[in-house]
């Protein structure tokens, strides 16, 4: 616990698999202490196990996003673990379901479907972001990093010239609305050492995306570890993909 204590300490949430195992790896990599949050038990231990064995100074943190008792928990390993959080990176999310080729038709649209996407991917980055930010608080320079995507680009979805793929009429909306809440928090962190920012990880080759992708979780994985490690005086409130800024 001592030796985990002294270095930089993360929390990656959805880290078993994917993108967020990337992440968690990367940062890892980097020398940093990292939570590998996931709610499934044996895929997180498994992920972990992984991690270990290529060196990374990981440990499990049981997370479901969409829980307070559970997301209460966490917050409470993380503080016996080190006593601060360095970086937390919101990567957990879900599409919903999609009618073939990728279609969520707006008009048709399922309200309980709509409910269950919005929890996890809005309301449970506010729940996990205000339950850790008593850690983060406690470190030199905390950052917070909430995976985002392209299709939350309403510059981009209102615009006939710019091909922002298929109707998705529940998971765009509620990364746009990620976006939204991203940048009140960086409003109410102005002035402070907290940076937060949105990243879109392109369209990474994962079972989020049937594995029917050009970019694998190594690449999808660097921007959020790009903006987890950014130095004093990193932009806030911004929303970035590879290639640079994403306009709203």
């Amino acid at each position: 616990m001592d030796s985990v204590s002294e270095k930089k300490i993360a929390l990656v949430t959805g880290a078993n698999k994917g993108i967020g195992y990337e992440i968690a790896a990367g940062l890892g990599a980097l020398g940093y202490g990292v939570g590998v949050g996931a709610r499934d038990d044996a895929r997180r231990e498994t992920a972990v196990e992984k991690l270990r064995a290529a060196g990374v100074d990981a440990f499990g943190v049981p997370l479901d996003v969409t829980s307070d008792q559970s997301v209460t928990a966490a917050a409470e390993l993380v503080e016996r673990r080190a006593g601060r959080l360095d970086a937390l990176v919101n990567n957990a999310g879900i599409s919903g379901e999609m009618a073939p080729g990728w279609i969520q038709d707006p008009t048709t649209a399922d309200l309980d479907e709509v409910r269950r996407v919005l929890e996890t991917n809005v309301l449970g980055v506010i729940r996990v972001t205000n339950a850790l930010l008593p850690l983060l608080r406690q470190a030199a320079s905390p950052r917070i990093v909430n995976l985002s995507s392209s299709v939350a680009s309403l510059t981009w979805q209102s615009d006939p010239d710019v091909d922002v793929g298929p109707l998705m009429g529940i998971y765009s909306p509620t990364k746009s609305y990620l976006n939204a809440v991203t940048v009140q928090y960086a409003r109410q962190f102005a002035g402070t050492n907290i940076l937060i920012n949105a990243v879109c990880p392109g369209l990474v080759a994962t079972d989020f995306t049937g594995f029917q992708a050009p970019r694998t979780p190594e690449q999808g994985a660097a921007v959020a570890i790009r903006f987890a490690t950014l130095p004093d005086g990193g932009p806030s409130g911004s929303f970035f993909q590879d290639e640079g800024v994403i306009p709203w």
